[in-house]
């Protein structure tokens, strides 16, 4: 251990120097000696002494978090008898000092459920000696008060511990330890959490006792976690939370039948001071989720009127909700009532109009008072939209009077939405709802399905509501006192409006949908089209950016509900349209839409929300799906004027956000690229072969490339002007590419870009190499022009340019990557960003023009030409350069190297066998990782990498074992060598793909059997060993199982790597993995054979 780390009171003050000091060096310096203490071997022993001796709480601490460290470390763990040491003394440190710091009983108690965790399948003596946690608890439960606290955040503690997966030990073994944890002991804990709440709750409890406050809030915790616990491995995303069903195991039921449970925690609620209520109502929820499957049919009916019994009381007495926390904890309790239960099962619950009218008032109370908690109301949304989306289906006797209280509800949304527009105006520092476009969208989503209900009463109070807005507005701005106040609150009103019709409008169900409703929605679409004309013709004086987005919203639900195959022409929609309006079909409906994009490209090109909205809308317009009616409303749009004109005249004299701003970042350009797919779409309708008509629309792309070009060939040019040309000017190319999939229109944007112009690219890439916001639009042009998408890069038999395009990709790749690699140390926060990312999309080229199947490869090293290997040498370099943690930490990155290796593995195994041993390492190394990936794209790359990489050796070993007069090329000769010299890498992969295939929950077992016949038949002997040690690991009761479904797995099996035997073994495989799987179902074994291949 280093010198100035020698003694206690050493220790000590770097303690107090990491935990106190406001020195940022100070601190620095001692974290870096703890750190060094912490690695060093007598840290343990000093540990002990901290704990014994230590006079601050901060050494406690550190104490205890390097003890947690060293029982978690996987490599060099601890022995068995230093962890049960270590657990006891934590046990009887706790026990003897009830004074600690609380952060300090924390730490300690983290200790004790991370050696019980990780030593659970721990054996002394055919025991298992940290499965017996509620016996260590219950001396602390018997105690005075301040002990039973302890006790009970023990359990919490090791509960939630047990429960979370960590990165640093394998996710089959966390699942096995929960499950086993789960089995044995959860319900132990839960029961024991439920009768001491019993029991406080008997008590009349001092609520002015800081120690029984203390206890209660441990124990809500405790059942808590237990409620929450991942019982079947799903590991749920908290965001899904309104999916969620808690699945209690069928053991548990009894706790669940017996009402008093349910009854204790609303009992609490309401005995209980309101700082705790939200933890008995998040217990609630998570009750209340219980999987159906769990009752039968009047066992649930029994518990639901219970659920709903409790509701009505906490409704009827609502003090409590005042609590934000409380409010937000019971819309989520309400929200689990229809999630869970049906429509048809609420409505047969005794009190259930009472109930459903409490509710409905609450949701409507909670919806006037909008600002008050906002993030609850989706829950209250989600189950009114459950409700209305449930009444078609409803076929209980019983009403369920929800065509009296969903208008009601509706009506509260809108009318508070309305109402809160003058109040954020007029008071400061409030946030307007209408800056979270997520939230809104949400919200709008939900209410699409509730406004639909009673669709009569939802329309005629929009159109009442819309028509006061809009008579005052236009008043408003013929008059010329009036005041922006006024207008910006009708605007705002106006906003809203126009946001809720896309969303009803939206709602629409075809098979649900009457003629009345189409006349309806067409009553609506007439007034959001009048005003949009109005404010149309204001915006060269002023304009409302939400407005405008609220605007596009709307056209984009109109886009999807009324245009194209969805929806008759004879709707009553079009009809209405017709007779106020004039527009008398879709072509006509089709013209105010493209009015509306140019209106807005050419007065809000500064506004980058709005621009690109209204370039997504035009895409969406221009994609035309594979129904007739979809490409007749393509086909068209192009005929109309405004289309053409937009063909003829894409510069920014008319569509300003082309144009060079010097004010906005290179990335604003990002829009242009949808832009130009869309035009390119459009112009692809009628282009066929007409060059004349590509040159004219490629007039303005062509002139830019001039333009760069010039300032190119002179010494001295304008930087900044030449990389925002440039930059512009590759988005653009890009989005024509992308758009042009056919061969004929695609080989006119080859032929006009090459030669001519590749050389201002690479030039591009040369200058500005450093700077990503240059270097990625042209990487990614670059990659969307070698990309064979709908075998577009066909050349004729006597064309060479299949091999040009590929020198020139050669060229870029091999600049790019020499240059990049010179940056030298680039910070951890911006390595992405400045190299990784430019090298993900040359890793994406060069993998797009290996697998054309326009180039022949062997040509080039037949001629001397070696534009493949600097290419390929250049992957290399790069790939070097890149730590293998970096290949998984970047998701992106992950899944171009890993397809491009696919390709290589696959294509050019003669290259991967030529590299350097270290190289192959490497890359068997990241095949290796890749495997164990939780991205299943990267995982199947692996295996099909593998599954090559094996194919080629075992073909060569079986030709070096034959006489034959043809020695082994070099290549492979060397290869083979490597391998023989390394046989642990593919050892360790084959143990890796037989331990996901027996112990985890493998999702493309088809692609894990192809590597592992090969792996098999070139590691006979490890292998046998393997199977071996597994079954050893077995009970010896279920060794003679196991033998035989490896015997099975085999069987019929022959030495070779033929298409036939390999599907063969690929069926054994899923057979041995079924009879494993029945085999271990019932078999509580050790780890060790997980240990041993993990």
């Amino acid at each position: 251990m280093a010198d100035h780390v020698q003694s206690l009171a050493q220790l000590e003050n770097l303690c107090k120097q990491l935990y106190e000091t406001t020195d940022t060096t100070t601190r620095l310096q001692a974290e870096k000696a703890l750190v060094e203490f912490t690695n060093s071997p007598d840290c343990l022993s000093k540990c002990q002494l901290l704990l014994e001796r230590g006079s601050s709480s901060y050494s406690q601490l550190l104490a205890a978090t390097c003890l947690t460290k060293l029982v978690s470390r996987t490599n060099n763990p601890l022995p068995l008898e230093q962890r049960i040491d270590i657990r006891n003394y934590v046990l009887n440190y706790l026990a003897t000092r009830p004074k600690l710091a609380t952060f300090v009983t924390q730490a300690l108690i983290q200790l004790y459920a991370r050696i019980t965790k990780l030593g659970w399948f721990d054996c002394q003596k055919d025991d298992y000696v940290f499965r017996n946690a509620i016996t260590d608890v219950t001396r602390f439960l018997q105690d005075s008060v301040e002990y039973c606290i302890i006790g009970v955040t023990i359990l919490s503690q090791l509960t939630n511990e047990i429960n979370q997966a960590d990165t640093t030990h394998p996710l089959t073994k966390h699942r096995k330890i929960a499950s086993s944890f789960r089995d044995s002991s959860l319900f132990d804990i839960f029961t024991l959490s439920c009768n001491l709440l019993k029991q406080a709750s008997g008590k009349n409890l001092n609520l002015n006792d800081e120690s029984q406050h203390g206890l209660l809030m441990q124990l809500l915790k405790l059942t808590h976690n237990c409620l929450n616990f991942d019982f079947i491995g799903t590991s749920t995303d908290e965001s899904s939370d309104d999916l969620c069903t808690v699945q209690i195991p069928t053991s548990w039921r009894s706790a669940f039948l017996d009402s008093s449970t349910l009854q204790l925690f609303f009992d609490l609620y309401h005995s209980i001071p309101p700082s705790f209520s939200p933890l008995v109502l998040s217990c609630l929820v998570q009750i209340a989720s219980v999987r159906r499957s769990l009752f039968n049919n009047a066992e649930r009916a029994k518990f639901l009127s219970h659920l709903v019994d409790g509701v009505k009381r906490i409704l009827e007495n609502p003090q409590s909700l005042s609590d934000p926390n409380n409010y937000h904890e019971f819309c989520r309790l309400l929200a689990r009532l229809k999630s869970n239960y049906q429509l048809g099962e609420l409505v047969k619950v005794e009190n259930y109009p009472e109930v459903i009218r409490l509710i409905a008032n609450f949701t409507v109370t909670s919806l006037q008072h909008w600002e008050f908690a906002p993030n609850s109301v989706h829950y209250l949304l989600s189950l009114w939209q459950r409700l209305a989306a449930s009444v078609p289906y409803v076929k209980a006797t019983e009403p369920h009077m929800l065509e009296t209280y969903t208008p009601e509800v509706t009506k509260a949304y809108i009318t508070s939405r309305l109402e809160s527009v003058h109040i954020i105006l007029s008071r400061d520092g409030l946030e307007d709802p209408l800056d979270d476009a997520g939230l809104v969208q949400q919200q709008l989503d939900q209410l699409s399905t509730i406004g639909r209900c009673e669709y009569e009463k939802t329309c005629a109070l929009l159109v009442q509501l819309f028509d006061q807005s809009a008579q005052s507005y236009q008043e408003l701005l013929q008059s010329a006192s009036a005041s922006p106040m006024d207008i910006a609150v009708q605007e705002g009103r106006l906003t809203w409006l126009v946001y809720i019709i896309g969303a009803v409008i939206g709602g629409r169900v075809s098979f649900a949908s009457t003629d009345e409703q189409d006349a309806m929605d067409g009553e609506l679409v007439c007034r959001v089209l009048q005003l949009m004309n109005l404010t149309d013709s204001r915006l060269a004086q002023a304009g409302n950016e939400k407005l405008e987005l609220a605007m596009l919203s709307f056209f984009e639900q109109f886009r999807k509900i009324y245009i194209g195959d969805q929806v008759q022409k004879s709707s009553k929609l079009y009809r209405r349209l017709s007779e106020v309006l004039g527009l008398n079909d879709e072509t006509m409906v089709l013209s105010v839409f493209i009015g509306k994009i140019i209106t807005n490209l050419k007065y809000w090109g500064r506004c980058e929300p709005i621009t690109s909205k209204t370039l997504q809308l035009l895409n969406d317009l221009s994609i035309g799906y594979p129904f007739l009616s979809q490409l007749l409303s393509v086909r068209k749009l192009v005929k109309l004027s405004a289309v053409q004109f937009m063909l003829n005249n894409h510069t920014s004299e008319h569509f300003s956000f082309l144009g060079i701003n010097n004010q906005s970042n290179l990335t604003d350009m990002r829009c242009r690229t949808t832009f130009y797919t869309a035009l390119g779409r459009l112009l692809m309708v009628d282009l066929g072969e007409d060059e004349d008509q590509y040159e004219q629309f490629m007039l303005p792309l062509t002139a830019a490339f001039e333009a760069v070009a010039q300032m190119f060939s002179t010494n001295s040019f304008n930087e900044q002007e030449a990389k925002r040309t440039l930059v512009g000017l590759v988005r653009d190319l890009r989005g024509i590419a992308f758009a042009f999939n056919a061969k004929t229109s695609f080989m006119m944007l080859f032929e006009w870009i090459y030669p001519s112009y590749m050389p201002i690219l690479q030039r591009a890439i040369e200058l500005w190499y450093h700077d990503p916001a240059c270097t990625t639009p042209v990487l990614k042009l670059m990659a969307e022009l070698v990309h064979n998408r709908s075998q577009r890069l066909q050349f004729d038999v006597s064309s060479p340019n299949g091999i040009l395009l590929f020198r020139e990709t050669s060229k870029m790749i091999t600049m790019y990557g020499n240059r990049i690699l010179t940056l030298g140390e680039v910070p951890k926060d911006q390595v992405y960003a400045l190299k990784l990312k430019g090298i993900s999309i040359c890793f994406s080229m060069l993998k797009a023009a290996l697998s054309g199947s326009y180039v022949n490869f062997g040509v080039f090293r037949l001629y001397g030409d070696d534009a493949l290997d600097n290419a390929l040498q250049t992957f290399i370099k790069l790939l070097l350069s890149i730590p293998h943690s970096d290949l998984l930490d970047y998701p992106k990155l992950s899944q171009s190297y890993y397809s491009l290796l696919e390709v290589l593995t696959q294509d050019h195994m003669n290259f991967i066998a030529s590299l350097e041993p270290h190289v192959i390492m490497y890359i068997l190394s990241s095949i290796s990782e890749g495997l164990t990936a939780l991205d299943t794209m990267v995982c199947t790359g692996c295996c099909s990498c593998l599954d090559h990489i094996v194919t080629y050796l075992f073909k060569q070993l079986s030709r070096s074992t034959k006489k034959r007069t043809t020695p082994l090329n070099q290549e492979s000769d060397r290869f083979l060598h490597i391998m023989q010299q390394h046989p642990e890498m593919i050892q360790q992969m084959l143990s890796t793909v037989l331990n996901i295939i027996i112990f985890e929950d493998c999702r493309n077992q088809w692609s894990m059997s192809r590597p592992l016949l090969g792996l098999i038949l070139l590691n006979e002997k490890y292998f046998s060993d393997l199977r071996n040690s597994i079954v050893n690991s077995q009970p010896p009761e279920k060794q003679q199982a196991m033998h035989l479904c490896f015997e099975n797995l085999m069987e019929g099996i022959e030495r070779n790597l033929l298409t036939k035997n390999r599907d063969r073994f690929t069926q054994n495989l899923s057979a041995f993995r079924r009879e494993v799987n029945d085999s271990m179902k019932n078999s509580t074994y050790g780890v060790n054979s997980n240990d041993m291949m993990s």
